[in-house]
């Protein structure tokens, strides 16, 4: 049972709680520095990652499709993949990553930002005509991510996949 394609699934969304616990900690800590909570986000979403991959091989394993050893989720969540080996799970998978605002398509679009070098602010040319005091709106200076909204993905993720484990069984 340990080599089962469900147990990565499942080991990714427990470790993900696991993060999601420490990164509640690090937040409510007024000790620790931005660095640990940072860390412990990008730990929660590279687990999340692994999670819905884990869900992904789950679904392309029981249909034996020729992504079923692909190493990423977007290898898998596309279109292309879809139409050449359709199964409903996946199609259900490819239509909530397809969807711009979804919790997969956000999960997808933070996981990548992992990988981007840092970038310095942009700051617009000074115009010597414009005055030496003027107006800022200061921004939220609150993280794009939040452990509550990271938390409501995990369950969705794990809602699709006892969903799914229930219509995969061989009689």
């Amino acid at each position: 049972m340990a080599n089962e394609r469900y147990t990565r699934t499942n080991q990714k969304l427990f470790f993900a709680g696991l993060a999601l616990e420490q990164w509640r900690q690090a937040e409510a800590d007024a000790r620790n520095a931005p660095g640990k909570v940072q860390a412990e986000r990008e730990a929660c979403l590279f687990h999340m990652y692994g999670a819905l991959l884990g869900l992904c091989h789950e679904v392309t394993g029981f249909y034996r499709t020729p992504q079923m050893d692909a190493r990423s989720v977007e290898e898998i969540l596309n279109r292309a993949a879809f139409e050449a080996s359709p199964s409903a799970e996946l199609g259900e998978l490819v239509e909530i990553a397809e969807s711009q605002h979804s919790w997969i398509a956000e999960l997808l679009a933070h996981y990548r930002v992992l990988f981007e070098p840092p970038r310095p602010p942009k700051k617009a040319k000074q115009d010597p005509s414009t005055p030496l005091i003027e107006a800022v709106v200061v921004e939220d200076a609150t993280p794009a991510l939040s452990a509550e909204q990271v938390e409501a993905w995990r369950q969705a993720l794990k809602g699709l996949a006892l969903r799914f484990r229930e219509t995969m069984t061989e009689w």
